[in-house]
């Protein structure tokens, strides 16, 4: 964004930037913080096309929204500067690209400022802002399924992997390949929906709550990643109860879907942050940023195992010495690692590919997600 003087007059508008207010012959226009940063932006930028990536950047940080709600900031900025998207005065569309001020702007020096008023207390900012409430709820729909889609994906990958393994192992010479693929890729597509869906319901009702801070998308994710974790091994526990009479305790559960969700999340953040340091001005990509949610995944896939807890591959190890005759043998892979038993390390590998697919999949499917949406 351009440094400049801090007002700007275009017609019967004037634009103090210092202050914060837009003035219409004298009169206040209100405009929420992000839509006047937007505007700011704009006209900053005037003549030049504004990415959508470049609001994303400069206006909501961040935070992570949805293509409507850059929709609904535009469409908010025209109606309270009296333009139209069919015969744009000012904010000229191009479509699929962005945006652009398209009116004249003056420069303002300060002796030609009108003194400005007491600015609105209002500074509430909203962290899924789609400018009303029911397009918000609609984008945080959208939103969840996403991420659950995003999840899913990565649990038929490492369904893949792990039904790979089992089926060339041999113990399990007397059943079906085709069998036992379809077996894992279930159990693991299922657990990679539940968890996506807890990480993204979570970050979609932090957005909901309309907080700014970084840290409630973290601590929304979290959340939500603990509570589906905690319900689905509470779930599986008593299912195992009820058909084996005996509870699976230690597989995974609330405490891995907390760290992973944490995680993921934090790891696009940081990403973000080292982007704008070695690149400041440039957009983040959504490969600068899946690269970021897959590193965070990793780390947590890594940490889990090291805290006493397990994510898909320590829970089938457990499954497999919990019941005799279990065909699941994972020995295989402990050997790739140096290890005559399913030990530590061969857990903390897995942990981190595990973790490492679910953010990579997870992140890449919000990104989707915000570009299908426009």
């Amino acid at each position: 964004m351009a440094s400049e003087a801090t007002t700007y007059r275009f017609d019967d508008f004037q634009l103090d930037v210092e202050n914060r207010q837009l003035m219409r012959a004298g009169s206040r226009v209100e405009l929420v913080g992000r839509y006047f940063d937007a505007l700011v932006l704009l006209i900053q930028e005037r003549g030049k096309l504004v990415a959508k990536d470049s609001f994303f950047e400069h206006v909501w940080g961040e935070v992570i929204v949805s293509d409507s709600a850059l929709t609904q900031c535009i469409k908010d900025i025209r109606r309270q500067l009296g333009d139209s998207a069919s015969n744009p005065r000012y904010i000229e569309t191009v479509p699929g690209y962005g945006y652009r001020f398209i009116g004249p702007v003056e420069v303002m020096s300060r002796g030609e400022q009108v003194p400005p008023e007491t600015e609105d207390a209002n500074t509430t900012v909203v962290s899924w802002d789609s400018g009303t409430e029911s397009s918000a709820v609609l984008d945080a729909a959208w939103w969840t399924a996403a991420g659950t889609a995003g999840g899913g994906c990565a649990g038929l990958v490492g369904g893949l992997l792990y039904g790979s393994v089992l089926a060339s192992s041999p113990q399990a010479a007397g059943l079906g390949t085709a069998s036992i693929m379809m077996v894992l890729l279930s159990a693991s597509a299922t657990v990679g929906l539940l968890g996506g869906l807890g990480v993204s319901a979570g970050m979609a009702v932090s957005g909901l709550i309309r907080r700014r801070r970084p840290s409630w998308s973290v601590l929304g994710a979290s959340v939500g990643g603990l509570t589906v974790g905690g319900l689905t091994k509470l779930l599986g526990l008593d299912a195992f109860t009820l058909f084996f009479g005996r509870a699976l305790v230690g597989i995974t559960g609330a405490l891995e879907g907390a760290v992973l969700g944490a995680l993921v999340v934090s790891g696009v953040l940081v990403a973000r942050r080292l982007r704008r340091t070695v690149s400041p001005g440039v957009p983040s990509s959504i490969r600068s940023t899946v690269t970021g949610g897959a590193v965070g995944g990793a780390a947590a896939g890594m940490l889990i195992p090291l805290g006493g807890g397990r994510l898909l591959g320590g829970s089938l190890e457990l499954l497999a010495q919990s019941f005799e005759g279990s065909q699941i043998r994972l020995d295989s892979l402990s050997q790739l690692f140096g290890e005559g038993s399913f030990g530590l390390v061969t857990q903390m590998v897995l942990g981190g590919t595990e973790g490492l697919l679910f953010g990579a999949f997870l992140v890449g499917a919000l990104g989707l997600s915000r570009r299908l949406r426009a």
